[in-house]
């Protein structure tokens, strides 16, 4: 997963150039400025700093963080919001401890595997603390749109077959969960679960335990 996103860096940002999507990505960036207004925000798998430079403005602060130096290097070199955004690296797995208010991952959560969420979940509880706002936004699978599932796994995970900058293939993790799924997931770690979605994309807000 590293390794393919460190290629497809230089030329990530194109999947927001879909015509079809124009009118829900508006939405969702006024729904998540909204919602991390005013906040001590860590961002998880920030990549190229697409969604950081749609919040940051309205944030408090922000700490963006990424598991590849060259998504970080491209992020910096947009000089998003001067004075209130950071960029550090870090696996989403064991990001840096701190007084956040305030969480984001953008297109992160469906590829982590069903039987790794909780683990993550607990993991990012003991960094941000207790009544930190979490939103997490996230494709729904479109027909037309979305690359086919290639494959489901036992553990129910579907994939997606993705092309490399260098003309190989790889199977990525991609689930696409139901309001269902994610409501009983995240009740062990969190409150006032509400989730919103438009034709494209799903928007999960909630407030950790």
């Amino acid at each position: 997963m590293r390794d393919y996103y460190a290629q497809r860096a230089k030329t990530y940002d194109s999947i927001y150039a879909r015509p079809e999507r124009q009118e829900d990505l508006e939405e969702l960036s006024e729904r998540i400025g909204e919602v991390l207004a005013g906040h001590t925000v860590l961002e998880i798998a920030c990549g190229t700093g697409y969604w950081t430079e749609r919040f940051a403005e309205d944030a408090q602060s922000v700490l963006a963080t990424d598991i590849n130096q060259i998504m970080l290097d491209m992020a910096s070199a947009k000089q998003i919001a001067p004075g209130k955004v950071r960029f550090a690296i870090a696996d989403a797995f064991d990001l840096p401890k701190g007084d956040y208010s305030a969480c984001f991952g953008g297109f992160w959560w469906s590829h982590v595997k069903k039987e790794e969420q909780a683990d993550f979940l607990k993991k990012l509880q003991s960094r941000v603390g207790k009544d930190c706002v979490l939103v997490l936004i996230d494709n729904n699978y479109v027909e037309g749109s979305s690359l086919p599932v290639a494959r489901t796994d036992s553990e129910g995970n579907t994939y997606q077959q993705r092309l490399q900058e260098d003309g190989t293939r790889v199977d990525i993790v991609k689930n696409f969960p139901t309001d269902s799924f994610m409501r009983k997931k995240f009740a062990a770690f969190a409150r006032d679960i509400r989730i919103h979605r438009n034709d494209h994309f799903w928007m999960l807000t909630c407030v950790l335990r």
